[in-house]
C-alpha cells in the first residue's frame, strides 16, 4: 500500500491531505513552508497550543474566527487582555473554549514580547533547527517528538511560554519548515526551500 494518494491533478498526497478540500489546500501551499515573522510564528503556537489533543482539521476550520478573537495574533494586543477579555473568548462559539489554553495565549503573547529585548522569538525558535531533517516514507516514519523539539519546549518554558510540550513543538516545526516532514514520494517533498528534495 502506498503511503500517498494522487489526487486528480496528478499530484502524490499523504492520505490526510487528499480529501478535503481545506486540508488538501493547507498541504499544498502553507504546511511546511518557512515561518519567519514574529506574527506569523506567536499565531502558529497559539494555534498549535489549541489543536493539542483535538485534530488540525478542527483547529483549521476554527482559524478565520481565532484570528477574529485574538485581534489577528497580534502579540502586543493580545498581552494586553485581562479578565474581561478571558470572559469573553470562553464565551465565543467560533474558538475552542478552553481556559488554560486562552490563558496560555495571552501569556505567550506577553513571553514573546519580552523575547524582542534579546533577539526575538524567530531566530531562537529556528536556533533549535536540527542538522538533518526525517525521510519518511511512511505516516508511521513520521516522528512525533525530537531531541531538538524536547529543547525547544524546555527553552521556551524557561522564556514564560505555556502549552509547548515537546509533541507540541515537533509539530510546529514540521508546519513551519524547521523539519521537512512530507513523504519522500509527496510532490511537497523538499519544496520548502529549507531542505533540498
Amino acid at each position: 500500500m502506498t503511503a500517498t494518494v494522487t489526487g486528480d491533478d496528478g499530484l502524490a498526497r499523504p492520505v490526510w491531505a487528499s480529501v478535503d478540500p481545506m486540508l488538501r489546500d493547507y498541504y499544498d501551499h502553507e504546511w511546511g513552508m518557512p515561518v519567519r515573522d514574529e506574527h506569523g510564528l506567536y499565531e502558529r503556537i497559539s494555534l498549535e497550543a489549541f489543536q493539542a489533543g483535538l485534530s488540525w482539521a478542527t483547529i483549521l476550520r476554527k482559524r478565520p474566527a481565532f484570528r477574529a478573537a485574538f485581534a489577528n495574533f497580534d502579540p502586543d494586543i493580545v498581552a494586553t487582555y485581562d479578565e474581561g477579555d478571558v470572559e469573553r473568548l470562553m464565551a465565543d462559539a467560533g474558538i475552542v473554549r478552553n481556559n488554560l489554553k486562552i490563558r496560555a495565549a495571552i501569556t505567550n503573547a506577553k513571553a514573546t514580547i519580552a523575547m524582542r529585548e534579546e533577539g526575538g522569538l524567530v531566530d531562537f525558535v529556528w536556533s533549535f533547527q536540527p542538522k538533518e531533517t526525517p525521510t519518511p516514507a511512511s505516516l508511521e516514519e513520521i516522528p512525533t517528538k525530537s531531541p531538538e523539539s524536547i529543547a525547544l519546549s524546555k527553552a521556551l518554558r524557561k522564556k514564560g511560554f505555556a502549552f509547548v510540550g515537546p509533541t507540541t513543538m515537533y509539530a510546529l516545526m514540521e508546519a513551519i519548515g524547521i523539519v521537512d516532514t512530507h513523504l519522500v514520494d509527496s510532490h511537497r517533498r523538499g519544496s520548502s526551500g529549507v531542505w533540498p528534495a
